[in-house]
């Protein structure tokens, strides 16, 4: 098995994280949100419409969903029955269908029609949590963030980075251990090697670049 980082001080796991993200930069230097989008509108619509899917639907859903309904005002004024047939593929569509237009209204009748960037404001919205207004905010508007998915959150603790399963936390943990001008990219690029490399029932660790650095926390040997 790998490391035994339990007596691992604050400063170590600082630099063993920092080593962590350089690799992660060299195996996967362009990883970057797979969701294909225009703005930031488009970028939170998408994420909404990804929970429980894969990014590959939701980028063959979301061309037809917004040449019909391009802005938040048109999307708020949809019949859900429409919404609901366009957006079927993705799963939990009449759920997600509301949620759309309840985001659309809030964005277009309380705040112009674009989407806010600050985060106390973005979780104001409906059904709109920490994570899909991180995504936004770090991928769309540049803003220094790191969103918990169900990817990060097993690899922070797999990594022995965390020992939280708690979203904010583990968020909170990251950041304690990142620089800010990290943060986005390390999150994209974790989300991509749990997808390629590191997955939930059989991790690949065999060549697995962040190997050096791993204690392989859970991982049936």
């Amino acid at each position: 098995m790998g490391l035994n980082v339990a007596r691992e001080s604050e400063a170590a796991r600082r630099t063993r994280a920092r080593a962590i993200a350089r690799a992660l930069v060299r195996a996967y230097p362009d990883a970057d949100c797979e969701l294909d989008f225009r703005s930031p509108w488009e970028l939170l619509v998408a994420t909404i419409l990804s929970a429980q899917c894969t990014d590959k639907m939701v980028n063959q859903v979301t061309p037809a969903l917004f040449a019909r309904y391009p802005t938040p005002e048109a999307m708020a004024a949809a019949p859900l029955p429409a919404l609901e047939q366009l957006v079927h593929r993705t799963g939990f569509f009449r759920q997600k269908a509301k949620s759309l237009r309840g985001v659309a209204a809030a964005v277009s009748t309380e705040h112009g029609g674009r989407v806010p960037e600050d985060m106390d404001v973005l979780t104001t919205l409906p059904g709109i949590g920490r994570k899909t207004a991180n995504v936004v905010r770090g991928t769309a508007f540049g803003r220094p963030s790191i969103f918990v998915d169900t990817h990060v959150r097993r690899l922070a603790n797999r990594l022995g980075l965390t020992t939280d399963d708690r979203p904010d936390r583990i968020e909170r943990d990251l950041q304690g251990l990142l620089p800010p001008t990290q943060w986005t990219g390390t999150a994209h690029r974790l989300i991509h090697h749990g997808r390629q490399v590191c997955g939930a029932r059989r991790p690949r660790c065999a060549g697995c670049p962040l190997l050096r650095w791993c204690p392989q926390i859970g991982v049936i040997a």
